[in-house]
């Protein structure tokens, strides 16, 4: 594309939440993993204050794109290239010096899988601005400016939690990371070095609902309605996640009966995160299938954020003989469920599961057998 070899190679994983869905923007705790799915940026640095960038991809609209550090603007035409005009963007805004580049773009997340190809392309993008100009930001700082440049209406504004830029940053091989949305503490604990593997399925199906009155903001205000109406008895309260199972047990009639459903699943989930944490590190796959089991209930019967389609994914998926546990990941109403299954049961998974899903639905699924991989790195 541009007569030279690259000057560098860097890369960014997307990433599957095991357990903990809809907990980020209450304060609490998730437990996602870095896949071996990835975005790859190889670059040159240039003399001046221009990008150009090509994205490899088959079907991507416009795929190169050009644009100016001293003016960076949205494009409607190269509307991938966004994501990374967005992180330069945050980077001036933050102080940074960038110097221009030429960058050719390649992404193996799915796209639209819910599975953060977005916050890959993120990560990636500020590696590669980072290493043509010259500074290293932490992991945790290059986290949180990428979800910055997301949040930023001028450019994506999705206002989204910091699990995907924060997991996609500092993921570590073999491992899942246990996060603290509040604080940003974070510990990696061991997956199961053999015998277990992750099967990610596609519903390949995505119910878009958008607006002020998406449910995604819908049950954010409900959230936010439950902290209020508790506060009377629970004063100390900033956010569902310092409400404890049995405290709205105690006082869950001074909730109205939707909000009640809305807290119950945040309050329960945060606990399920912490026990599945504590079941893994014994080494009990059992015990963290059926919390994963347990996940997808609640986020079927009080969150109502599942549709048909994975619930088939998911009733499929608890008939094999071998799958420790099945649940829906991301933010529902499509995208993909994460199953737990012995290593030797995945291609029986992969078989039934797929027959009953396109005779249920007419729909072929997407099966993905992931492991977990390591944090966005430079690797050239």
């Amino acid at each position: 594309m541009f007569g030279t070899l690259p000057e560098f190679v860097v890369r960014a994983p997307g990433r599957v939440n095991l357990i903990g869905e809809h907990t980020d923007y209450n304060d609490g705790y998730v437990f996602p993993a870095a896949l071996d799915f990835e975005m790859r940026i190889a670059g040159s640095a240039r003399p001046d204050r221009q990008v150009r960038a090509f994205a490899l991809n088959e079907g991507v609209a416009s795929p190169m794109t050009t644009f100016s550090l001293d003016a960076v603007e949205r494009s409607a035409e190269a509307s991938w290239s966004n994501y990374m005009r967005s992180v330069a963007a945050a980077l001036i805004r933050e102080g940074y010096a960038l110097s221009g580049v030429n960058v050719v773009v390649y992404g193996t997340v799915p796209i639209g899988s819910g599975l953060s190809s977005s916050a890959a392309m993120e990560m990636a993008s500020s590696l590669a601005f980072e290493t043509a100009s010259g500074f290293t930001l932490d992991p945790v700082k290059r986290a949180l400016i990428c979800q910055r440049a997301e949040w930023d209406p001028a450019f994506v504004g999705v206002k989204c939690g910091i699990m995907d830029q924060f997991i996609s940053s500092l993921g570590r091989k073999s491992h899942a990371l246990f996060i603290d949305t509040r604080t940003l503490e974070y510990e990696a604990v061991p997956l199961p070095e053999s015998g277990v593997a992750i099967l990610i399925a596609n519903t390949n199906v995505k119910h878009e609902l958008a607006g002020d009155d998406s449910a995604y903001n819908t049950r954010r205000v409900e959230c936010e309605l439950a902290v209020e109406r508790l506060q009377s008895a629970l004063p100390g309260i900033a956010a569902l996640r310092d409400v404890t199972v049995a405290q709205l047990e105690a006082h869950e009639e001074m909730l109205p009966e939707v909000v009640r459903k809305r807290a119950r699943h945040v309050v329960t989930e945060n606990a399920r995160v912490l026990d599945s944490v504590k079941a893994l590190k014994a080494g009990d796959v059992s015990r963290f299938g059926e919390l994963m089991n347990a996940s997808h209930d609640s986020l079927r019967d009080d969150y109502e954020v599942s549709c048909p389609e994975l619930d088939v994914l998911v009733e499929a998926a608890r008939s094999v003989d071998g799958v420790y546990g099945s649940r829906m990941t991301g933010a529902g109403f499509g995208g993909c469920t994460v199953s737990l299954v012995r290593e030797d049961a995945a291609d029986r998974f992969r078989s039934h599961v797929g027959d009953v899903y396109r005779r249920e639905t007419g729909i072929t699924a997407t099966f993905y057998t992931c492991r977990a991989s390591d944090g966005a790195s430079r690797v050239a």
